[in-house]
């Protein structure tokens, strides 16, 4: 059995340690993620007819993707009068000098911005001259394929393919080398986090033996690893971490609802690993399952029955049910009952019964064997023998059955008869 002063005393211990290296992970999300997440703002392509015309990036509230389809319905609007395209021009805006505006026939198509600029490595005006010609062009390609009614069809058909399959592309390009990021960074993490499970391991075995202290330990670490893997993975893929946390944070309420039960088990099994109702090897009794306490996770306690099967119990249920712990002390009291004759000579009984069990193999010295007189009955009198042993199963069985064996070995020796009724009560069968 584990020495539970011992455990007491490094408890504290153990939960400071816990506490540090929660405070490096924190520390650790809070150096290397500020850095590297961001929301990544890609460029997004403005297609006419399937064909790219300029890549355009977000602009003020207004994400890239939202900009580029504003500026994809303006020319595609402008092409259902193909006669009224003008040659495009470039004009200051109102708002800021620093911008500048591309219209056409009057109708504002883009602003071209200095983000813009910043991003093509060029200035404002040059932006705008470079924009205005692909615009031009772009326009006139368009205007040619549209001068007949079957034209118009063909060209609008063949767009919404080419646009289809030229978006796919883009997005492919985009994605695969970030969702293969995102399973690299998750390999590594998977990696660390059973190297710190190993090692915590190796490093708690030196310092306590309570395997459920360990226990605790490792999964808290391991966990915490896997938690800022999901963070760093999140950032190679593309998502912005704060973004998704307060995503998460707006639809907590639904997630509560859905996930009821396995948060539920996630904070009971926290909760039970912290408080220790029972330990690791500990038997116990939860409802209708008696068994050995195997291993105890986040979700669910694993148990081993007597007759070798396996039950996981889910924690919410363990946590909330009134539980049996056989082995919380190291001894456990057993009794045989057994029945006396009226003619037989009681203090001799009681005096052999006693020394009997006491030096029966696996019976304690202290407490010392006690023989009671329980009841009084009709026809012979009830004696209950009480004694102490090992509170394992294995060990309360077999000092158990020893004693009775004993105790009728004893009793015969001594010329104590048990009781042999006459009356015989028959029961007739109905025909």
């Amino acid at each position: 059995m584990i020495n539970r002063k011992v455990t007491t005393r490094l408890a504290p211990k153990v939960i400071n340690w816990i506490l540090v290296l929660i405070m490096l992970l924190t520390a650790i999300v809070t150096i290397i993620i500020p850095g590297s997440v961001s929301a990544q703002d890609e460029r997004v392509t403005v297609r006419l007819d399937g064909r790219s015309v300029l890549r355009v990036s977000a602009v003020g509230n207004t994400d890239a993707s939202t900009r580029a389809r504003q500026i994809e319905r303006r020319m595609n609007r402008l092409l259902e009068n193909p006669e009224a395209i003008a040659p495009p021009r470039v004009e200051l805006t109102e708002a800021d000098d620093t911008e500048r505006v591309i219209t056409i026939a009057g109708v504002p198509v883009v602003t071209v911005t200095k983000a813009d600029a910043q991003d093509n490595l060029t200035t404002v005006n040059a932006l705008a001259a470079q924009w205005s010609q692909a615009i031009d062009a772009a326009l006139k390609r368009a205007s040619q394929r549209r001068l007949s009614t079957w034209g118009r069809f063909a060209a609008e058909v063949q767009a919404s393919v080419e646009t289809a399959f030229g978006r796919l592309i883009e997005s492919a390009i985009t994605i695969i080398p970030r969702a293969l990021a995102a399973l690299l960074v998750m390999g590594l993490f998977w990696a660390i986090a059973v190297a710190v499970r190993w090692v915590m391991r190796i490093i708690f075995r030196h310092i306590v033996e309570d395997l459920t202290v360990e226990n605790l330990v490792k999964q808290v670490a391991y966990y915490a690893v896997w938690m800022l893997g999901i963070i760093v993975a999140l950032d190679a893929f593309g998502f912005d971490p704060q973004t998704v946390a307060t995503g998460l944070g707006l639809t907590s309420l639904a997630l509560g609802f859905a996930l009821k039960d396995i948060l539920s088990n996630f904070v009971s099994g926290i909760l039970i690993l912290v408080l220790r109702p029972f330990e690791l090897g500990d038997q116990i009794i939860v409802g209708e399952t008696e068994g050995n306490v195997e291993r105890i996770e986040l979700r669910a306690t694993q148990l081993r029955t007597y007759d070798g099967r396996v039950v996981l119990v889910p924690n919410a249920e363990l946590f909330t049910s009134r539980i049996v712990n056989n082995t919380a002390a190291p001894i456990r009291r057993g009794s045989v009952e057994l029945f006396i004759g009226y003619d037989s000579d009681l203090q001799k009984a009681v005096t052999v019964l006693q020394n009997a069990t006491q030096a029966t193999v696996g019976v304690l010295d202290k407490p010392a064997a006690s023989v009671r007189i329980r009841e009084l009955g009709q026809d012979d009198i009830v004696i209950e023998v009480h004694f102490w042993t090992d509170s394992r199963r294995s060990d309360f069985v077999a000092t158990t059955s020893a004693v009775r064996q004993e105790v009728v070995s004893t009793l015969k020796a001594a010329g104590i008869g048990l009781p042999d009724p006459d009356v015989r009560i028959l029961v007739a069968r109905q025909p």
